[in-house]
């Protein structure tokens, strides 16, 4: 059951105007090609330590269909992911990737229109060894995310909705889409203009 009805069409600038700076992720974790459409999904959260992307492979096969993996990473020198598991990862339903780290084969990723969301890439694999619990919070991208918060991720980039706030804040999100698109540019200019002047004095 993918419980993020309805933010998928929310940007990421108006939940950041509601959610504030520390429900953004860092500019580092960007859409790894290009015009890479908006996802929204619950989130399914991994930690994977130094080296080590085991944990990221098992949650391919536990994350719920509409899902968003978020993975909190040890380290930027090994890829987490590579073409086969962002393959089976999309052919089980999962919407998207969000790593604080990298992963390898990106052509492989680009072609197959696999979202993924990550530092960049290395063509270097992890190891598989380390075992972690899955679906407890973790930290990507300076936010800490637990499991089941709303992730909304496109080019202008990536914010979590707390899971216990996701109905009012997806009520206020359509409220403001709603005013802006009543308001013209013309109002808005006037508006915007005016408040300039004031501030400047």
């Amino acid at each position: 059951m993918n419980h993020a009805t309805g933010f998928e069409e929310i940007p990421p600038t108006t939940l950041a105007d509601l959610l504030g700076r520390e429900q953004v992720m860092d500019i580092g974790i960007r859409p790894l090609w290009p015009s890479t459409p908006r996802v929204a999904g619950p989130a399914f959260t991994v930690r994977c330590p130094p080296g080590d992307n085991l944990m990221l492979h098992a949650a391919i096969y536990r994350a719920e269909p509409g899902s968003v993996i978020v993975v909190e990473s040890g380290d930027m020198d090994h890829a987490l992911a590579g073409g086969n598991v962002c393959a089976v990862a999309q052919r089980r339903g999962i919407t998207a990737i969000v790593a604080d780290g990298v992963i390898r084969d990106l052509a492989e990723v680009r072609e197959m229109g696999f979202p993924v969301f990550a530092r960049g890439v290395i063509p270097i694999p992890g190891t598989k060894a380390a075992v972690e619990p899955l679906d407890v919070p973790v930290r990507c991208g300076g936010v800490l995310v637990n499991p089941g918060d709303i992730v909304v991720a496109d080019e202008e980039g990536i914010v979590v909705t707390p899971r216990a706030r996701q109905d009012q804040v997806l009520s206020d999100a359509r409220q403001k889409l709603a005013e802006e698109a009543a308001e013209s540019l013309e109002t808005w200019e006037a508006a915007h203009r005016a408040k300039i002047d004031e501030l400047l004095g």
